[in-house]
Formats: C-alpha cells, structure tokens, sequence
C-alpha cells in the first residue's frame, strides 16, 4: 500500500508491531490514537477563531507561571485533558499550563503511562492567524505507581517512550517518533484521518535559516552573539543565502528545521540572571529535542544535550537550541570556550569585527 494511504492509527499498530518501544503494546497505541483524537479537537476551535463568540469559548482556571492565559489555550488544555484520561492508559498528566499535575479521575481506570505537553504553543500568534501547535511526551511511570506524584515526573529525556507535536497552520499535521526515527502526517479534513505524508524525516545537514529573537540581542551570552555575527557575515560572504527569522512558535521553528536544515535558538540571556531558559523542559524541549535527535540533528542547552538534563522540577525552563548536528556542535563548544574563561572575538577578512549588531 502506497505511504500516503497509511493513516496515523495503521502507522502506530505496525510500528509497534515491528518492534517499537519492546514490540506490539495496545495501551501506547490507544493513547496515541487518543491523543490524535485531540489534535483534530484542537484544530477545529483553532480554525474558528474569532468566528467563535467570546460566551461560546470554554473557559476553565488555570494558572501560567508568569503570564495571564489565553482562552484559546484553555480550551486546547481542556480538550486534552478530556480526551486523554479516560482511556485507562494514563496514571497521571502534566500540563505547562496548570502549576500542579492532573490526577485523573476516580472513574477512570490507570495506566502504565504519563503525558506530559504544551497545550497550545505560539498562542501569542493566534490574533495574526500565524502557525500553532501541541507538544506532548509519554513517559513510562515508576514500577507499581497508580498516583503519581511530581516528584515521578522528574525523568530525563532519555526515558520518553515517545514524543511529537500537532501543527495547526494551512494545513494540520502530526510528527511523532516511537524511537526509531520520525514521520509526518497531514490531515486529510475530507476524510477526517492523519494520513501519513512524510514517512522518515531527516534534518539537513546543512541549512541557511537561523531562528532567533534578534531583537533581545543586547541580553545574549558571548558565545551566542559569535554565533550570530558568523551566520550573518558568512551569509553576506556568500551572496546573502543565509538569513534569520522569528516567529516566535516553537512548533513552528521545528518543524522548518526538519524540512529544510538550520538553527533554532532560545538562549538565556542576562535580564534575567536567576532564569535558566525560557523554555518548559518536560512539556517542551524534551520532546522536540527526542524528535530532533531521532530525525538525525541534535539538540542543546548550549552546554549540554537537553535529553541529558536531570529535571529538578515538573516547571523547570531551560535554553534551547537545535537543528544540524554541526552548527549545535559548534555553539556547544563556544560555550564550553567561553566558560574556560577563553577570549570569544570573531574576525573576518572582509568585515573584521563588524555586523549587523552593535557591540560596543
């Protein structure tokens, strides 16, 4: 059968079947099929929009640390919590956007399983109709736990079972990996099935985009501005190819990468010295960088591999950057200069210390 007939459901069952995460489990396979479920749930409140009154928005209390919610996103929140935690594969949920995990329900029988995910990423786009999504991440719970407590969700990267994203843009899509590598499926809205579209995605080893929040430059560490100052001038040496863009959609940046190579980079940066990063670690750079790594890039803190980080707390951001294998390699070491106390100037034969940014 052709790939672009195998739908999301199919994909899952064969995968497993094939040897996947230990071989055939009907419960992951069901919480996948769930958690498709809530990506077509998610995409159509996504697609209204402002079609939907303000009286018909479901609204719910919720706590973001550091920001006021979005209504949107409580509803994408909702709908995950509701279509997951009644098929008797979950002990326990974590959401980015509630300040407690969700303990599911008497009614409901437990699972082996714990999801972890960002509800609706890049909601500040919403209002200009730019692209969106969901992050999630499966762990395996602790032997014998029924009720989890945050403390057990405190796993490294390495642990995930699987991970991946929903997109909601012109058309909607799903990315997972089981493990073994990583593929994509569109929304056939005809048909109502994620079919999948691109079986085995694979970063490009090289690419000329780099995502960054340009304007925070002031803020950044000395090894990220090298970096910049390199892509910049070595685009302008070699007739403007490289170039730089932001739109401030995880999700998004991602999926760009796994399509046409380049970087992404969240960095820390100096307003804030007690912030790590901005990024959620559990709900966020974990899955994204299990999904990078399993399409062949990598990706980083910019010291270390994000999939290495010990998590001390179920809301514990950190830098992130991703793409190909040698650019993040190169940030890294950089960094690891820059910490030795090593002196980080960047001279090129045509514009010396030069760029875009002013640094002095």
């Amino acid at each position: 059968m052709p790939y672009r007939r195998t739908t999301f459901s199919k994909f899952v069952i064969e995968d497993l079947r094939r040897g996947g995460q230990g071989g055939h489990d009907p419960e992951l396979a069901a919480l996948l099929n769930d958690l498709q479920r809530a990506g077509k749930l998610i995409g159509a409140a996504v697609a209204r929009g402002a079609l939907d009154s303000p009286g018909a928005i479901v609204t719910t209390s919720v706590n973001v640390p550091g920001e006021p919610p979005k209504k949107l996103a409580e509803v994408a929140n909702l709908i995950m919590l509701s279509a997951c935690e009644s098929g008797g594969q979950l002990c326990g949920m974590l959401s980015s956007t509630l300040a407690e995990p969700h303990a599911i329900p008497e009614q409901y029988p437990r699972g082996r399983y714990m999801l972890l995910f960002a509800p609706l990423d890049g909601a500040s786009n919403l209002d200009v109709d730019l692209t969106v999504g969901t992050i999630f991440s499966v762990l395996r719970a602790p032997e014998g736990v029924v009720d989890p407590t945050p403390d057990d969700f405190l796993q490294c990267g390495r642990k995930q079972v699987a991970a991946g994203y929903a997109l909601f843009g012109p058309v909607g899509m799903m990315v997972i990996t089981l493990g073994a590598g990583v593929h994509g499926f569109t929304l056939d809205r005809e048909a109502g099935a994620y079919t999948l579209t691109h079986p085995n995605m694979r970063i490009p080893e090289q690419g000329c985009e780099l995502a960054v929040d340009a304007a925070l430059e002031p803020h950044w560490e000395t090894p990220i501005r090298r970096f910049v100052q390199e892509h910049t001038i070595s685009g302008a040496s070699r007739e403007g190819r490289n170039s730089i863009r932001w739109i401030d959609s995880l999700v998004a940046e991602v999926h760009r990468i796994l399509l046409r190579g380049g970087v992404f980079l969240h960095p820390r940066d100096t307003r804030d010295t007690k912030k790590l990063g901005h990024v959620h670690l559990l709900a966020e750079a974990n899955p994204i960088a299990m999904i990078v790594e399993q399409a062949g890039g990598a990706a980083s803190t910019g010291r270390v591999p994000v999939l290495d980080v010990t998590p001390d707390h179920i809301h514990q951001h950190v830098p992130l950057v991703l793409g190909s294998c040698a650019d993040v390699h190169r940030l890294q070491s950089y960094h690891a200069a820059y910490d030795r106390g090593e002196p980080m100037v960047f001279e090129s034969p045509l514009f010396r210390q030069r760029s875009i940014f002013r640094t002095a």
